[in-house]
């Protein structure tokens, strides 16, 4: 029990939403509240909102709108079911005496479930590249696929081609030294990879490692991990978001949050699609998070405890890092960086 309550208290990043409005005259004339004692509500319990009118003027309408979709009101209730967890806006625009007056609080909307916890039994052992810094996996018709990236030392950043059995490096470009490689994915024999803070991401060929083209990132803050579901390319960058990216154009048109039924987190790494679940390593943690792709929820916690010794331990040697997962043979592939093994997985409830 102890080990539960401590691996789920890892997952807490508290966030409040704070009230605001058009303008200070707005602020002295109405306001939003929601009745409780906190602005964070789990998805389907019922909230009630209060409009208060300061200076008892008269209201004709108002129209409540959460994140941009109207919503209706039963006696100031509101049953909430939203398509996507995390930092909402509820809104009322309030029509009063020939004006119209916008006022707003921000709601946090969490999973109605805590995550369930996992961990893992150990399929095989692999050799793999101790000087590899690691930061994608990805397996590609039986092919595995790595990017690494370069902790201040040149010719680290680097996407490569594996034999996961004998962990020998088939193929291998090097980025340039100004970039710091991050997560790779693969659609239709394009690997896409990102690079950490120049705010730029790469298009290569699958078969020449060419590069043909690139992207520039737009509302997210760095490039972590990267994985899709063949419509999709999700894209962490070390915020409480997972950025959903067009993989014609390649811009940013949504978003999910990353929400427990305790909090907003903010710690995905690597990333990896399967069957509308994306794994995302925890940044700087032995572990890694299971999502709902649609909500954001997140459903379990996965402890990799005990992997990194069982690898050699040198001065390199850093964290849990790297998450791929083999649909011929069911199974996850996790390493590390500097990691001198690969090991494929099952993962398995506690």
């Amino acid at each position: 029990m102890y080990f539960y309550k401590f691996f789920i208290i890892s997952f807490l990043a508290i966030s409040l939403g704070g009230c605001n409005a058009t303008n200070s005259s707005s602020k002295n004339l109405f306001s939003l509240k929601i009745k409780g004692d906190s602005n964070k509500i789990h998805q389907g319990n019922t909230i009630q909102i209060e409009l208060k009118n300061k200076k008892d003027k008269t209201i004709d309408s108002v129209l409540y709108t959460l994140n941009g979709r109207k919503i209706d009101l039963n006696n100031g209730s509101y049953a909430l079911n939203v398509e996507k967890l995390g930092i909402q806006k509820l809104e009322a625009t309030v029509y009063s005496e020939g004006e119209t007056i916008n006022i707003s609080e921000d709601i946090t909307v969490l999973a109605n479930k805590a995550p369930k916890v996992y961990t893992y039994e150990i399929i095989n052992e692999f050799p793999h590249d101790i000087k590899a810094y690691t930061q994608g996996l990805e397996f590609y018709n039986d092919t595995l696929y790595e990017s690494t990236g370069n902790p201040g030392r040149k010719g680290l950043s680097s996407l490569r081609k594996v034999d996961y059995k004998t962990g020998e490096v088939l193929k291998k470009i090097d980025l340039d030294n100004m970039y710091f490689g991050e997560g790779i994915t693969i659609i239709d024999d394009k690997i896409y990879m990102l690079t950490w803070q120049k705010g730029i991401g790469f298009v290569y060929d699958l078969n020449t490692f060419e590069k043909t083209g690139s992207f520039k990132y737009n509302k997210s803050k760095e490039g972590w991990g990267l994985t899709h579901d063949n419509e999709k390319i999700y894209k962490s960058d070390g915020s409480d978001k997972i950025w959903i990216l067009n993989p014609e154009t390649l811009m940013e048109e949504d978003f999910i949050e990353t929400v427990t039924n305790t909090s907003v987190y903010n710690k995905a790494n690597e990333l990896e699609y399967v069957d509308g679940l994306i794994y995302a390593n925890v940044y700087l943690k032995d572990s890694a998070m299971i999502i709902d792709a649609k909500t954001g929820a997140i459903i379990g916690a996965i402890n990799f405890g005990g992997l990194k010794e069982k690898v050699k331990q040198h001065d390199d040697l850093d964290v849990l890092n790297g998450i791929a997962y083999h649909p011929g043979r069911k199974t996850f592939f996790v390493t590390g960086k500097n990691w001198s093994k690969l090991f494929e997985v099952k993962i398995i409830e506690k």
